[in-house]
């Protein structure tokens, strides 16, 4: 069941056509990656879910029903632009925007007293904004994001600003929040972070989509005739007029080559082939990964 839809959306600024009969359907509790180049019209599908700014055509629904203006009560949105005031300290700013967002004073303090020992920032509660870092600052606000346990969380480019470590902590929260039931539409240009967090995705260009589904299926429709071979000791396999060795590496007693079709030749004839070369311990497609995908995809259609 989807959570939330986009049917035929369209957005015109000007001259400039943003969205040109876009649909989205976001699965309930799966985290839904909106890709594209800068541009493409991702910024402006997010701006319309939040309501900042309505479609010329073509409808949304949240739980199978229409959005309205007090569905911005059930979204989470950490916007690529953080919207923290600089001089306010970080407790009283975050327990402001927890009150805007439905939450009684005393319930307010008691999440953010649990999420700030979560995120191991207690000590940040009387500093104003304009001491912390950015990725400090990024806490805080991923904070203030999920703090009213919304249905529907969209995160903008979340890692901006993180070391790798903190990177991963956040990471990890939103995992933590989709098993608790949260719904997440993630936008960003980090391909490993979709390969590692996305069940499903868009991909936009020039204001259409493009490319949409599961990360898994897509990444299987994409395999380009590459395959993996990994041996016992060292391999002597060489190419031949059906395919041609890529690359090849040996490591820890153990030899992988990746190999590319280059005619039509059986799966089976492949591996008879290999295990003439060394022991064969596993053979498998090679899947490329998101980041080969979205450039092709995208060099394809400019």
């Amino acid at each position: 069941m989807a959570l939330f839809e986009a049917k035929n959306v369209s957005k015109q600024y000007g001259t400039q056509l943003a969205l040109d009969n876009v649909s989205v359907s976001v699965p309930e509790q799966s985290i839904y990656g909106l890709l594209g180049p800068n541009g493409a019209g991702k910024t402006t599908l997010i701006r319309i879910i939040n309501q900042i700014t309505g479609p010329d055509s073509g409808e949304l629904f949240i739980g199978g029903k229409k959005l309205l203006p007090e569905d911005v009560m059930v979204i989470g949105y950490l916007p690529e632009e953080r919207g923290l005031y600089k001089k306010m300290k970080v407790g009283e700013q975050a327990l402001y925007f927890a009150q805007l967002k439905g939450l009684s004073k005393a319930e307010a303090m008691r999440r953010l007293k649990y999420w700030f020992r979560k995120l191991e920032i207690v000590d940040w509660w009387g500093k104003k904004v304009e001491e912390l870092s950015k990725g400090m600052q990024q806490k805080v606000q991923f904070i203030i994001t999920v703090l009213h346990e919304p249905k529907l969380l969209i995160f903008d480019e979340p890692f901006t600003g993180f070391d790798p470590v903190n990177m991963n902590i956040i990471k990890n929260e939103i995992l933590f929040l989709r098993e608790r039931g949260a719904t997440v539409i993630f936008s960003t240009h980090n391909m490993g972070s979709v390969e590692e967090l996305c069940d499903n995705i868009t991909l936009i260009n020039k204001a259409k989509t493009i490319l949409e589904g599961s990360v898994g299926e897509i990444r299987k429709q994409w395999a380009a005739n590459e395959y993996d071979l990994v041996f016992e000791g060292e391999a002597d396999m060489e190419g031949n007029s059906h395919y041609k060795i890529i690359s090849r590496q040996s490591e820890n007693g153990k030899s992988s080559v990746r190999l590319k079709t280059t005619s039509d030749i059986r799966t089976n004839d492949i591996i008879s082939n290999a295990t003439k070369s060394g022991n064969l311990l596993s053979f498998n497609p090679a899947l490329p990964s998101m980041t080969e995908i979205f450039i092709r995809v995208v060099e394809t259609r400019n």
